[in-house]
């Protein structure tokens, strides 16, 4: 069963969205819009972090943008671990499927 958040874990999250930056643009995690949403389970001491789907591009360019993808991920990871020490962090990727 998920938990509300108090106000202070709401600040420490948004400082974290503001905190991590995609290495390409200089952008922050917020202002890419690359979370979707979190979700807190308090009796599992869990953070859910929902992430925005990522639509496939071409060729090369799919290479490079999951690479700074899998960087920013894990920059944001290191941050939310270090501002909850305390909880599970579990990233939710989405699944992107084609429209066959």
């Amino acid at each position: 069963m998920a938990h509300q958040m108090d106000g202070r874990m709401k600040q420490q999250l948004d400082s974290v969205l503001d905190r991590v930056k995609e290495p390409e643009s200089g952008l922050s995690v917020g202002e890419i819009g690359l979370v979707q949403k979190f979700k807190y389970n308090a009796s599992k001491r869990t953070l859910y972090v929902f992430r925005n789907p990522i639509l496939p591009s071409k060729g090369c360019c799919t290479l490079l943008s999951n690479m700074l993808l899998e960087t920013t991920q894990k920059a944001l990871l290191r941050e939310l671990e270090n501002a909850f020490p305390e909880l599970a962090i579990v990233m939710v990727v989405p699944e992107f499927k084609s429209r066959s």
